[in-house]
């Protein structure tokens, strides 16, 4: 049973849980009892939590989540997560207390990464580069999953080839172009002009501020375009794209009409869902090891800060990530 924060005891923890659906001031923190990992499941004691545009989409009421556990609140949001492994339930053989993990846990429905202990899926979680703490850690997957099934299994990127990234510096943005450029592509993102030497620094090759330029005017022949913001833009987008482009559009909720803008005009666009990989984190993970990729984080907040999180958040400019540190 949740109860107000400051009767938490030892044997319990604070989460943050939301009983309606509303703007940033349904957001709690309580204190409820820590869980007991069951068959298959590990308790991680959370370090990082990541924040994703979804945490805050699904809070107001908004897609397909919301619809979802509408019937079953309260609910603890948040689905980036990274610790260290505190107890294991029956059969698992792959981790062990002391061990660094990270995953995207509880999706679509069951959340629950903004807690001081969350409960996971052993087979949802990558084990952290060493190169990597642990907050920072947090902030990866959603994001570095959604890029890089984008890229490399819708989009099927390869070597040379030629890639436009909406929103180079956001979120998904900035490890969507660092994928790009260990695969050996050509990258050209479109941010502001504040974020133009943060994108350069990452090697990106061609920056684009899309406050003065329309990249229709200034790209063509592309081979692959990921639009991270959707509707007009993903449609004027499609003028970019070569003769045998795709464009890969990742917002939902204009992802039908932009891929029937496509159709019209006889080229390819996909819709996507990320999913958990913990393959595809564990490929992620070798490449921070390497130093081809590094996770930016543009501010880091405290659990009881959560509100001020969502602000930001919901306010779209970010560049990187943000992250609650839930020590």
């Amino acid at each position: 049973m949740d109860t107000p924060i400051d009767q938490h005891s030892s044997s319990s923890m604070k989460k943050v849980v939301y009983r309606q659906f509303g703007e940033r001031d349904v957001l709690q923190v309580v204190s409820s009892d820590t869980p007991s990992p069951q068959e298959g499941e590990v308790l991680i004691r959370v370090h990082g939590a990541g924040l994703n545009p979804i945490d805050w989409k699904t809070r107001k009421g908004l897609g397909f989540v919301a619809q979802q556990i509408e019937s079953s609140l309260p609910w603890t949001p948040g689905y980036d997560v990274a610790g260290e492994v505190v107890a294991t339930g029956d059969n698992v053989t792959t981790l062990a207390p002391g061990d660094r993990v990270m995953g995207m846990i509880g999706f679509p429905l069951n959340g629950g990464a903004y807690s001081e202990y969350a409960l996971a899926r052993a087979d949802e979680l990558a084990i952290v580069p060493e190169e990597l703490d642990l907050v920072t850690a947090g902030a990866l997957p959603l994001a570095a999953l959604t890029a890089w099934q984008a890229l490399f299994e819708v989009a099927k990127l390869e070597p040379g080839q030629k890639i436009l990234v909406h929103a180079g510096a956001g979120g998904v943005g900035h490890l969507a172009v660092q994928f790009a450029l260990a695969r050996g592509a050509h990258v050209i993102a479109t941010a502001s002009a504040g974020n133009r030497d943060f994108l350069a620094g990452l090697g990106v090759h061609e920056v684009i501020d899309y406050h003065t330029t329309d990249i229709a005017d200034e790209c063509y022949g592309l081979d692959v375009v990921l639009d991270l913001i959707g509707g007009d833009t993903g449609e004027r987008s499609l003028r970019t794209l070569g003769e045998n482009g795709m464009l890969v559009t990742i917002p939902t909720v204009t992802a039908d009409e932009v891929v029937s803008a496509a159709e019209e005009l006889g080229l390819r666009a996909h819709g996507m869902t990320v999913r958990p990989d913990v393959f595809h984190l564990d490929e992620i993970a070798e490449l921070i090891e390497d130093g081809d990729v590094k996770v930016h984080l543009e501010k880091v907040f405290t659990l009881d800060q959560v509100a001020q999180a969502h602000e930001l958040l919901e306010g779209g400019h970010v560049c990187g990530k943000l992250v609650l540190d839930c020590r």
